[in-house]
This record gives structure tokens, C-alpha cells and sequence, in this order.
């Protein structure tokens, strides 16, 4: 069984600066992609960002530009580096383990999420 542990989330002015990261712990698979999701208050849970096992990353066309996301095998850790947020950024983020692909659904393992809010 996979656990994923996300930290880093705080409050930032717009403009500023996070680094999220996900701690994975338990066995692993490397055979899927491990990715960051979204959800703000009253909205549907939406796709961040993925990264292959080789190192291939897909971004929502609205962080494309800002946010880099990385991982770590040798570590187990995950990291997705924000940039610019903006305050349509806010929202509480998770850390998922499952295909490589945009889609929530396909996501196997989930974290607790970790609150990100952006001020005007």
C-alpha cells in the first residue's frame, strides 16, 4: 500500500512564491506517474499536474509557465514549484499516485491535501 503526505501549502500574496511536496511512503510502483490535483471551495477536483516515470510532465494549460513539477525516486518525494500564483490559484492541493494521464479518476492513491491560498 502507497501513503502520500503533502506539505508546504501556506498563504502567499499574489506574485509569490510555494514548493509543494509529497512524501511516498509504503511500495511504490514506478510503472505510474505520480500527479498534483486542485479543489477549490464548490468547484469539481481538477488536474495540476503529472509526471511520468520518465520524467515526462503534462500541466493545466493555466500553470503552464509557472508551476514545475519534479520527483524523486532516491527520495520519495514529489515536488510541484509555483510560481507567480495568482489568487485563482487558491484551493487545497493533492499529491495522487496512478497513470500518466489528466484525469482524476484514473488516480489510484491520494494524499490529505494541503491548503494553498493566494491574496489580492
Amino acid at each position: 500500500q502507497v501513503q502520500l503526505v503533502e506539505s508546504g501549502g501556506g498563504l502567499v500574496q499574489s506574485g509569490g512564491s510555494l514548493r509543494l511536496s509529497c512524501a511516498i511512503s509504503g511500495r511504490t510502483d514506478r510503472y505510474y506517474a505520480m500527479g498534483w490535483f486542485r479543489q477549490a471551495p464548490g468547484k469539481e477536483r481538477e488536474f495540476v499536474s503529472a509526471i511520468s516515470m520518465t520524467g515526462s510532465a503534462l500541466y493545466q494549460d493555466s500553470v503552464k509557465g509557472r508551476f514545475t513539477i519534479s520527483i524523486d525516486y532516491t527520495k520519495n518525494m514529489v515536488y510541484v514549484q509555483m510560481n507567480n500564483l495568482k489568487p485563482e490559484d487558491t484551493a487545497v492541493y493533492y499529491c495522487a499516485q496512478g497513470p500518466f494521464s489528466m484525469e482524476p479518476s484514473r488516480y489510484r492513491y491520494w494524499g490529505q491535501g494541503t491548503q494553498v491560498t493566494v491574496s489580492s
